[in-house]
């Protein structure tokens, strides 16, 4: 992969990755990689490479801290930063909402600089090609020095497992229904009880709903995930949404049993992988 890698990016940064993977490869360095201090993007083509949990970015954009129909919070964590496509993602969102009267919704974490695995709050989030949407939508545009502060609106009662319509309204449907018809993407994870009111909602086109997937922490906000780009061939998608909607079983399995307290999630006992190569270099490039 890495030569193959290397023809790609072009000679004019061969030298500094073949001396980055040889000075590092697969040794305990690579894992002490601190991405999170990284705060510039890597030079060269956008290329999300890898995993969505085990990945890196080359080429990444910054998304503008403000635009229509959307502002980005929690700036000081440089973590708003992502492929140019989900950039552009969030810009026509933005727009679209905008048009139709809804905003600005708040724009959470997108990745790091260079991608990689965060210090904290992600697995995923690697390659450039995740980001969280919040609910909420009660704000007006604040200074960017207010906004790191900013708190979430959860929209559903975690103790008896429903809506809370009080904040949960026709606006925040529409933002996902929105979001999960681009064609750019590849699922949207959601709470299970935020799935199962857009199954029971009435849409012209359901097709959309088989990509809302349920998860479980997903009731403040949103995640949506890009298919990865045609043309960067080291990016790894996910296996394929299964055909329907998942309105039926398949939602209902995540549901409590009658008179049985709401799962809770697991926490990850998960080995964090050891980066590429390519990521090895494409962290430590001048």
């Amino acid at each position: 992969m890495v030569d193959a890698y290397f023809s790609r990016a072009g000679s004019r940064f061969a030298a500094p990755l073949v001396f980055a993977v040889l000075l590092l490869g697969d040794s305990a360095a690579a894992q002490e990689i601190a991405w999170n201090a990284i705060r510039s993007p890597a030079p060269g083509e956008p290329n999300a490479i890898g995993a969505y949990a085990n990945g890196c970015l080359l080429g990444a954009e910054e998304l503008p801290p403000e635009g229509a129909g959307y502002q980005a919070i929690r700036l000081s964590r440089h973590r708003n930063y992502g492929h140019p496509e989900l950039v552009q993602f969030i810009i026509d969102l933005g727009a679209r909402l905008d048009e139709v009267g809804i905003g600005p919704v708040l724009i959470a974490d997108m990745a790091q600089p260079r991608g990689g695995p965060m210090p904290s709050g992600h697995i995923s989030h690697q390659s450039g090609l995740d980001a969280d949407i919040w609910f909420r939508l009660d704000l007006p545009r604040l200074p960017r020095s207010a906004r790191d502060f900013v708190p979430a609106e959860i929209m559903v009662d975690r103790g008896d497992w429903r809506l809370r319509t009080e904040v949960w309204t026709d606006a925040q449907a529409t933002i996902l229904h929105l979001a999960a018809t681009d064609p750019r993407i590849a699922r949207i994870f959601v709470h299970p009880v935020l799935k199962r009111d857009m199954c029971e909602r009435e849409w012209e086109d359901r097709t959309f709903l088989r990509t809302l997937r349920p998860w479980f922490g997903h009731d403040a906000h949103f995640h949506v995930r890009l298919q990865c780009p045609d043309d960067n061939p080291d990016c790894q998608p996910q296996n394929s949404i299964p055909p329907g909607e998942g309105c039926g079983e398949e939602l209902l399995s995540w549901f409590p049993e009658p008179g049985e307290p709401p799962p809770r999630p697991r926490p990850s006992q998960r080995v964090p992988p050891t980066p590429s190569e390519t990521c090895v270099a494409v962290a430590t490039m001048e």
